[in-house]
């Protein structure tokens, strides 16, 4: 495809303004690993520090095997554009990692936002994690079971969790019904052949452990399994008595969920944001 000229032009011109008033810094290391691309973040922050703000902190996509903080850079500017410190992290993928690999070094680096990102104008204690996809199982699954918190030697410190079209909230469920295709595959290289890590992979048998609150997102037109499972757990933790809200995007399949917000004006900002100020 011919790239237009003009619209090039247009583009290049307007990077200058899209990154005013913002501060980025790129490739952190949240495991002292400098050489290890995969335990990486990225910080997009207004550039005054003086008064601490909210954190995002955002877990990517891409069915555990595929995916990169650089894609969404667009995420960290338009919320550092609504007065939000935003992270985008990296995480190990599969089939050099399994789920609890990639789980670890999501709760490692939220450990690492905890302890830093004071330095970049955010609250320690207001760190809210967003996922989309496979990103919104490995949110809800170091939200909801202890182990990877505790193996970092600190208490959850996440303030609440938006998932984004969430995909695996109970992979021994959808591993059991689902008509195996392409992509079981691969799935299997996450989770394995054993039935029970299965069950230990999903972030739905862990649900009395929820003390925060859950903000659940599906696109009108995404895949059955995650209307299924989402609609679920929004059921199952009010029957918890867990603060949860539902919202249902009309007209987006999945990944439309998550590239619709490439536009800074889009709706599920706004909707982010008032749940965020909610819980202040």
């Amino acid at each position: 495809m011919k790239l237009n000229i003009g619209l090039f032009f247009i583009f290049i011109a307007f990077m200058p303004r899209a990154f005013a008033g913002i501060g980025i810094k790129h490739d952190i290391s949240y495991s002292g690993q400098t050489e290890n691309i995969r335990n990486l973040l990225d910080i997009y922050y207004p550039e005054d520090v003086s008064v601490p703000k909210d954190v995002l902190l955002f877990i990517h996509g891409g069915s555990w095997n595929s995916g990169k903080k650089e894609t969404y850079w667009w995420l960290g500017k338009n919320m550092a554009r609504k007065n939000v410190v935003s992270v985008i992290i990296n995480y190990s993928l599969s089939p050099e990692a399994q789920f609890e690999q990639m789980a670890m070094d999501c709760a490692l680096a939220i450990k690492w936002v905890n302890e830093n990102i004071a330095g970049f104008g955010g609250k320690p204690d207001r760190i809210f994690v967003m996922g989309h996809s496979a990103g919104g199982h490995l949110a809800a699954l170091i939200n909801n079971d202890p182990r990877f918190f505790k193996k970092q030697g600190i208490p959850n410190p996440i303030k609440a969790v938006i998932l984004n079209d969430g995909f695996g909230l109970d992979m021994f469920e959808y591993l059991t019904v689902a008509v195996p295709n392409k992509r079981t595959k691969n799935f299997l290289k996450t989770f394995s052949n054993d039935k029970e890590l299965w069950k230990a992979g999903s972030p739905s048998y862990y649900l009395e452990n929820v003390n925060n609150p859950y903000l659940i997102f599906i696109g009108e037109r995404t895949y059955p399994a995650i209307k299924h499972q989402s609609d679920r757990l929004f059921k199952d933790l009010n029957q918890l008595n867990k603060t949860t809200e539902f919202k249902v995007i009309p007209r987006k399949k999945h990944v439309g969920m998550i590239s619709q917000m490439v536009f800074r004006k889009n709706q599920m900002y706004a909707i982010i944001l008032q749940f965020m100020k909610k819980y202040s």
